[in-house]
Parts: structure tokens; C-alpha cells; sequence
């Protein structure tokens, strides 16, 4: 399968560069940024239920381990191996009964993808978010490396939040200080999102964090 990135270009830089000194000089010192996407909503939701509170390297190793032993990972592989084989891959009971829930809908049409697609920012998020095991910050992100959405931009993302924090030097970044920079960034915050996941990263070694070595929001 083609790898597949999230697209953006001249048009998305130009808007944030001409609303944003600071984020238009991050966006000309680090360049494009390419991140890898999964164009297939189904492995999709069921990676980042995965990959909830491990690290991406246990998150991949299940991924993997999964992949190698099913062949693909698809509603019906996932329902034939059951509950206890889905467990042994690597995770807990409780993602494994999620996995198997979802998949469950998407064998039954009561949760369809394509559908999904089609449907708008805040109507995709709340249809994802009625699967179990999906909060807000999984459908948005979901929203971001599975769709392309161009405008989302996570108060619940803790790496944009220190971006933000870096970038701009403040001590907190709360909901109502979010929301401006959500604003101000807005239809294309998604692409702003990728600079602060780099800037929060260390890819600007001179900017570093308000509250390091303290306790973070």
C-alpha cells in the first residue's frame, strides 16, 4: 500500500504566515513538515485505540504483532480471532473488548465509514466519540491523520499545548487563551498543529518550555 501524508501547501502557508509573525518564521525555518497518514478509517480508530496510554514503540510492536498473526486487520479477522487471542497481542481486556465492540458495528452497518467521511468536523468527532473507547482528543485526532481534516486544532493535545507555551512564552495556556489561537489559525489549524508538534519536539532548540522542569498544565 502507497504511503499517504497529510497535504498542504502555498495556500495554507501564506494564511498562517500573514496571521502569525512568530508561526511564519517557525514555518519558514523548519520548511514542509511530511506526516504519515492512514487513509482507511477502520484501522484507523482501531490503531489509536491501540495506542492509548503505551508509547508509539509499544503501540507499533502490537501493531505489528497483529498485522503478522491476522494477515490484515479487518472487522472480520478481528471477530474471528476473539476476545482472549485480540488480548494477547499485547493489550489490556478492555481495549480488546473496545476493538471487538467496533468492529461488531462496522460488520452490522451501524457504524459505517464512508458515511463517517462525509459527514462535517464537529458531526465526524461526535460520531467517533460514540464508539467506546473514543474520547475527544482520539476522534479529532482520527479527524487529522485519517481524513486530512485542515482544521483541527487539540486543547486536549498536550504537545500543541506546550508548542503554544514555547512559541508565544506563556506560563499557561488555558481554554480561553487556546481558543484565540484556535481562531486565529482557523481553517487551517491543523497545519499550525504540525509546527507545534515540531517546536514542542525540540526541532528549535533555542525555544524551549515556560514550565520546564515544573509541573505542566
Amino acid at each position: 500500500m502507497a504511503e499517504s501524508f497529510f497535504e498542504y501547501g502555498e495556500e495554507e502557508i501564506r494564511y498562517l504566515k500573514a496571521k502569525d509573525k512568530r508561526l511564519g518564521k517557525v514555518i519558514d525555518r523548519l520548511g514542509y513538515i511530511r506526516r504519515r497518514t492512514d487513509s482507511d478509517l477502520f484501522t484507523a480508530v482501531v490503531h489509536h485505540i491501540v495506542g492509548q496510554q503505551i508509547s508509539t514503540r509499544a503501540q507499533q510492536t502490537i501493531w505489528n504483532r497483529m498485522n503478522e498473526e491476522l494477515g490484515s486487520v479487518t472487522a472480520e479477522t478481528l471477530l474471528s480471532a476473539g476476545r482472549d487471542r485480540v488480548k494477547s497481542f499485547g493489550m489490556t481486556y478492555r481495549k480488546a473488548d473496545y476493538i471487538l465492540d467496533f468492529s461488531r458495528q462496522v460488520e452490522s452497518k451501524a457504524f459505517e465509514g464512508e458515511a463517517v467521511a462525509n459527514l462535517d468536523d464537529r458531526e465526524a468527532i461526535r460520531a467517533l466519540m460514540a464508539l467506546k473507547g473514543i474520547g475527544r482528543w482520539t476522534a479529532e485526532m482520527i479527524l487529522l491523520f485519517c481524513l486530512k481534516r485542515k482544521d483541527i486544532l487539540s486543547y486536549g493535545d498536550l504537545g500543541i499545548i506546550r508548542g503554544l507555551r514555547m512559541l508565544y512564552r506563556h506560563r499557561e495556556v488555558d481554554r480561553v487563551r487556546f481558543e484565540r489561537y484556535r481562531k486565529r489559525f482557523s481553517p487551517y489549524g491543523s497545519v499550525a498543529a504540525l509546527y507545534l508538534w515540531a517546536i514542542s519536539g525540540g526541532a528549535i532548540p533555542e525555544l524551549t518550555d515556560p514550565l520546564a522542569g515544573k509541573a505542566s498544565r
